[in-house]
């Protein structure tokens, strides 16, 4: 087949090595074309020939993951996926990489390695193919996430019919800006938010990310922006000054109580292929918050928040998309865009102002 993806595997587990070349040796489009057990060995192989992709770990001898990514975006900037445990310091580890570059996550337990990688060959396919297409000239630092290959289900899977009490009131004091990114998000979402006086609208933010990273994610933006950001927990309100992250692996949805906003923080199927999802998070702001709402899709693959923007912009919310020439991956907003459902599209450098000028 021509034009494969190809990729290059640094791991210095032999197991994990196997396991992954074999997985996507199975695939037509791409090809494996070496492995490596550390860095400076990788580097002497990609001297030959440079990967499309590459699939590497975090702890490794003679160098490690971290100063190898940041030696290849420095020098080199190649898509690269981080293969890494979900233990605490590994989570800390990873942080860092998706901070210096790193396209996505494919979390690993310590105990049964082999049987894990066999399980989840999917996620790796489609992440390899996510990273393949990333515009790496918008990559300095950037989000990641596992991509889950469960079928899809809809936003109504974690959002029944609305009763009467709980619909959209005609106007309130309090406003929602809801946010939905993926692929690209913590670059984008730092690039925003650091920009963001105390504004007067509350943020609800779904950032495609897995357990245990959310709340890293949120301090790290809590240390850098004047906003409060804070992953966010059943039952916190949302107020102006404040911006919730949906913790990974939960969905966010928004709820009213009076005139006033907070979050239901709950555990539900994967919708689109991912928990949280912006589709969940989008149409519940669109059911609860109606016009008194902002919606902004960012860089991102696939359509998850696609029809939840379209259901905000009929609810009357305003809607912006970021413009093509800026995003990492143009997919989440490509799909919102063609659905019909957003005002306005913006380069990533303009969101800001729109968030500002909507209050």
């Amino acid at each position: 087949m021509a034009n494969k993806i190809t990729v290059m595997i640094v791991d210095d587990s032999a197991v994990v090595r196997q396991i992954n070349r074999e997985t996507l040796e199975r695939e037509p489009d791409i090809e494996v074309i070496g492995v490596a057990s550390d860095p400076l060995y990788a580097l002497e192989k990609m001297k030959v020939q440079w990967p499309d992709v590459l699939v590497i770990d975090i702890e490794m001898p003679r160098m490690d993951g971290l100063t190898f990514l940041k030696k290849i975006m420095s020098e080199h900037p190649t898509p690269t996926i981080v293969c890494s445990s979900l233990a605490e310091k590994g989570a800390s580890a990873t942080m860092d990489a998706l901070a210096a570059g790193a396209l996505a996550i494919i979390t690993k337990p310590k105990m049964g390695v082999k049987q894990f990688l066999q399980d989840s060959s999917n996620d790796l396919v489609s992440a390899v193919r996510a990273a393949a297409r990333a515009n790496m000239r918008r990559v300095s630092s950037s989000a990641a996430q596992p991509l889950v290959t469960t079928p899809k289900l809809t936003a109504d899977a974690m959002l029944a019919a609305q009763v009467a009490s709980t619909r959209a009131m005609a106007t309130t004091t309090d406003r929602v800006v809801a946010i939905g990114t993926s692929t690209g998000g913590t670059q984008a979402l730092e690039a925003v938010l650091t920009k963001l006086p105390n504004v007067g609208s509350g943020i609800v933010i779904v950032q495609h990310m897995p357990e245990k990273f959310t709340a890293m994610f949120a301090e790290r933006l809590n240390s850098l922006c004047k906003l409060e950001v804070r992953e966010a927990q059943n039952g916190d309100r949302v107020m102006p000054g404040r911006a919730l992250i949906a913790p990974g692996g939960r969905h966010m949805m928004l709820r009213r109580s009076g005139a006033q906003y907070y979050v239901e923080v709950a555990d539900g199927p994967l919708v689109n292929r991912h928990k949280p999802s912006v589709d969940v998070l989008f149409r519940s702001v669109a059911q609860i918050a109606g016009r008194n709402a902002l919606g902004v899709i960012m860089t991102g693959m696939g359509d998850d928040g696609a029809r939840g923007m379209k259901e905000m912009h009929d609810a009357g919310a305003k809607t912006v998309a970021e413009d093509e020439s800026t995003c990492v991956v143009f997919g989440m907003p490509k799909e919102a865009i063609k659905l019909g459902g957003v005002d306005r599209i913006v380069p990533l450098h303009g969101i800001p102002a729109e968030i500002i000028a909507y209050g």
